[in-house]
Parts: structure tokens; sequence; C-alpha cells
């Protein structure tokens, strides 16, 4: 696929692939960026650009680009066998050998997991995983499932439901009856007058307020990740999870750890449930699994709901096509072994993470910037219009756009979340592409803040 020009290229994209996420006009109007090749944390565009990938993909290239392992895996794969399905009493190796992987990884309460194609699927499997164990624990009353604001759980009609995010909430006639949403622990905003610790145990409070709300006899489930990613990285203090799980066993509903953002090693542990000191009874998994080399997804079902399924349940009516695909698992089992031979999580934990954290933070003393939070390899930027008094810019999402752009133009994807600049890089980054990575973040808010005339900027 070479001999075209850009401008070739755009053509036909505005011409023929409505992109997700996206108005077509507007993109038709400016033209994709192309990007032909990527190794490592970098990506390499039609122009010739080298781009720093500050966000691993979509948050999902865990072990980078150019894994040979992967490819390999994946071309073994379809030459043994290509697809069959799950259906009809049918399975293949890479599946099995997959779900007994996976069940090692994980806490100690997963034994089975169901695959789907991606985190959507999955936590669309999800909503009728939940409600069919309620049907059979007798209580068919319980249909509502908690989440919170502001939250992304998938772009399906089940996923976006259960996310809390009111411009997908605006098209669709979403959210679907039986879902509620609460607020998100986002102190920077929402606790201002509270310590972090403080915070959390408010924030928490509200799934309480909610379930007696509601009666806790129709609550099914609370579902939520340990760090809300495309939400902006919204990390919530210590007290928060422990208090949750202490709500959900008061009154005896299901929690569900959305695990596609990070899962696989981004905290600098293999879950970020085990990162924040909960035990969730499903996990929903996708992304890193396999690295963002092949699609798959997975729900971890904990014992408590997996054994009345499989003892109580008779046939469970759902599943999908490439539910357990041989070439994604035999792709994702390549991509654990890297995790697990080159020490990928630990080093996350005991060495690239905390040199992240530690230049990501300089960037707090920057004028433009509110707060610098993060964990492991992951991490956010707060742009502000007034410090002391965390006083957001009132257009906000123009300032973190105008910042975006001057990071690609600078050779950075460095996600805008409204004001919010996001970063995930690659797992593997090095300490020298950490660097670059912090420096030009720093160039890039010198150029946004010149642009708003932001007096103390440099």
């Amino acid at each position: 696929m070479t001999g075209r020009t850009t401008a070739q290229w755009q053509a036909l994209d505005s011409s023929h692939y409505l992109h997700p996420f996206t108005d077509f006009k507007a993109l038709a109007a400016e033209g994709a960026r192309v990007i032909e090749r990527a190794e490592g944390v970098y990506l390499h565009d039609s122009e010739g650009r080298k781009i720093l990938d500050g966000m691993a993909g979509l948050w999902c290239v865990n072990v980078g680009y150019g894994r040979r392992e992967l490819a390999e895996a994946a071309y073994r794969q379809m030459q043994e066998l290509p697809y069959y399905n799950s259906f009809f009493k049918s399975a293949h190796p890479p599946a099995i050998e997959l779900a007994a992987r996976l069940a090692r990884l994980t806490p100690p309460q997963f034994s089975r997991v169901f695959f789907s194609g991606s985190g959507s699927e999955a936590n669309d499997t999800i909503i009728r995983m939940v409600r069919r164990y309620w049907d059979l624990m007798g209580e068919p009353g319980r249909q509502v499932i908690i989440s919170r604001e502001n939250a992304y759980h998938g772009s399906t009609v089940g996923g976006a439901s259960l996310g809390g995010m009111s411009a997908m909430h605006s098209q669709g006639g979403l959210p679907i009856p039986g879902i509620e949403h609460i607020e998100q622990p986002y102190w920077y905003e929402n606790g201002i007058d509270l310590s972090p610790a403080e915070y959390g145990l408010r924030a928490a409070s509200r799934l309480a307020e909610c379930i007696e709300r509601i009666g806790p006899q129709r609550v099914a489930a609370f579902i939520g990740e340990p760090i809300q990613g495309a939400g902006g990285v919204i990390i919530p203090p210590e007290t928060y999870w422990p208090e949750i799980q202490r709500i959900c066993r008061h009154y005896g509903i299901l929690l569900i750890a959305d695990e596609v953002v990070c899962g696989f090693g981004r905290t600098g542990r293999w879950f970020g449930c085990e990162h924040f000191g909960f035990e969730p009874d499903l996990m929903t998994l996708a992304k890193g699994i396999t690295s963002g080399y092949q699609p798959l997804g997975a729900v971890m079902v904990g014992d408590r709901v997996a054994e009345v399924l499989v003892e109580q349940g008779g046939e469970f009516f759902h599943g999908y096509t490439y539910s357990g695909h041989p070439v994604a698992c035999a792709v994702a089992l390549a991509n654990l072994d890297i995790l697990e031979q080159d020490g990928l999580v630990d080093r996350v934990r005991e060495d690239i993470g905390p040199y992240l954290q530690e230049g990501w933070r300089s960037l707090a003393e920057h004028p433009l910037v509110g707060e610098a939070r993060g964990v492991g390899l992951i991490g956010a930027l707060e742009l502000v219009a007034h410090k002391p008094s965390r006083t957001f810019f009132r257009d906000r999402g123009r300032v973190g756009t105008i910042c975006r752009d001057h990071c690609f133009a600078n050779g950075l994807v460095m996600r805008a979340v409204r004001d919010t600049m996001i970063i995930s890089p690659p797992l593997v980054i090095s300490r020298a592409e950490v660097d670059e990575l912090v420096d030009k973040a720093r160039r890039c808010l010198d150029l946004t803040a010149r642009d708003i005339g932001l007096v103390g900027a440099s």
C-alpha cells in the first residue's frame, strides 16, 4: 500500500472512510493524518514525520510497536487454524490456553473467562450476565447497574449507556433503561473544600445514596474504571475504592472493575484493582491483552457469579462470532509472554513509572498547569485559567485543543479531554524517551500559553 501521496490518501479517506468520534465534514476539510508505520514508541506519517506516541495508540500498545513475536504468532496460527467458532460445543487450543493463562494472572477470585471482540462487547456481556445472575438467584428485580458521570465503558448501545458521557447520551436515545450514574471521584474539580481522603469518602457515599434512592432490592451492580481514562485520567483518592467495596458488600451488589485501560501493567500492577486494593466480582479486559495487535476483549467472571451461571443457568443465550478468535488468542498469549518474560509490569512499578512521574510532576510548575497527576505510566495535566483558585477556562476544551495541536506539530501525541492533557505511553518507553516526552510537553505548554496570552509564560 504505497505509491500514493498524502493528498491522494486524504482524498480517498474523506470520500469513503467514516472515522470514529469524528466530525466528518470538518475532517474532510482538514485532511486526516496518515500514519504509515511504527516501531517502539514512535509513529511515522506519510509526510516523513517521526512522532512520539504518548498514548500507546488508544491506551493499548503496551509492549510497543513492531514486535516481531506477535506478528509471527499471528502468522503461525493463521496457517494452522485461522478461524473457528466456540459455538456448537467446540473449542480450540489458543482460547483454552488463554483462558487458563488469564485465570492464573488475574486475582484469585477469578477462574473463568468469557471472550468478546472488544471492551465494548465485554461490557455488553456484563450487563446480560449480571442480570442473568440475579434471575438465577431468585431476585429478578435487581436490574439496575450504577456507573459514574464521565465514565467510559465503550461505544455500543450497552457500553455507551454504562458510560456517563453526556455527549454520547445526546445521540441515539441513550442511556437505555436500568442504568444510573453518580458523581465521579474528581477531587481537583469537586473536592475543593476537602482533603483528598475526605473527598474520596464523600464521592463513594454517592453510591450508598443512589442505592437507597432506587431501592436496594432493585440494584444489581456497580461498575467503575479503577482510573477513569477517557474521562481525563481521574485518579480517585486512596479512600475511595475501599469504601466503594464496603458499600457493595453491605448491600450485596456485584462490583465490576472495567480494566480495559488499567489492565496489563499500566499502573505498575497487573490490574488497577490490585493497585487500589479492592476485589471485584467481574472484570472487563481488552486493549493491553493483545497490545492492540489484534482485537480481543474478555470478561473475567468471579467464582461467586460463575458458579451460579454454570450450576444453575443452563444455556446462556449470548455470544459473538469472534468470541475467542484463535488468531487473537494466539497473539494475546505471545503478548503475555513478553509482559512476563521482560518483566514489564515490575518495570513500570519500580523503574520507569516513578521516573515518568517525577518528570511529569515537574510540569506542575508551569503557569498553565493547575495539577499534574499520575500513576505508573498514565498521567494528566489540568490546564487552568487561575491556579490558586482552580478556576477552569470558561470555554472548556478550547485551550486543550490548542495544546493538542501544538503537540502534533511538535512530534508528540498527547490527548486533550476538555482542557486536561493526558498521556499513556507504551510500557517499553525508555528513560531518554520519557525525557523527550516531558520536554516536548513543556514546549507545547509554552506555545499554548503564548497563544492565549497567559502572563508569566516562558
